[in-house]
């Protein structure tokens, strides 16, 4: 089927707070001791047993054909290393995302980003052929709160993220 898709082209964009704002948070390095922000409080690992752990991913180009969400838990990521990866992402609330509701997003090194609950995501994805990635989300995220969309079910496309 993957022959018949027709091509989305979706631009990314470098992560910036207020940019993402509606689908999470953008936290990146700030000195010991720095009292509690607003920025940490939207982690939310309460509805199971948390899960913290290092992601291995295996060439992973910036293009896709399914949006993820989990609507039980926040989701953090941040790539392991110097290096810049990207993801996409539409708002939590949205039933089924439809393809001007999809945003990209080009996360620079020691940048990490929290996921709202029910924030629709594919990637991360990199240009490497493969990357490591801290990861925080519940034990069973991915068995019991991994719902999904298809893109090329519902229109036929398949996305491809390229850079601005």
């Amino acid at each position: 089927m993957t022959d018949t898709l027709t091509v989305h082209t979706l631009r990314s964009e470098v992560v910036s707070a207020d940019a993402f704002d509606p689908f999470g948070v953008v936290l990146t390095p700030m000195e010991d001791g720095t009292p509690f922000t607003a920025e940490e409080a939207v982690l939310d690992v309460s509805g199971g047993i948390p899960r913290f752990y290092l992601m291995h991913l295996d060439d992973k180009p910036a293009a896709f054909v399914r949006v993820t969400r989990h609507l039980e838990t926040t989701q953090t990521l941040m790539a392991v290393g110097d290096v810049e990866w990207t993801i996409a992402v539409a708002a939590p609330g949205i039933d089924e995302p439809g393809l001007d509701d999809l945003r990209a997003f080009r996360i620079p090194p020691r940048t990490a980003i929290t996921m709202r609950k029910g924030t629709w995501h594919a990637g991360p994805f990199f240009a490497d052929p493969s990357m490591d990635f801290v990861n925080l989300e519940l034990d069973d995220t991915n068995v019991s709160d991994h719902h999904n969309h298809r893109l090329d079910d519902a229109f036929g496309v398949r996305v491809e993220i390229v850079a601005e």
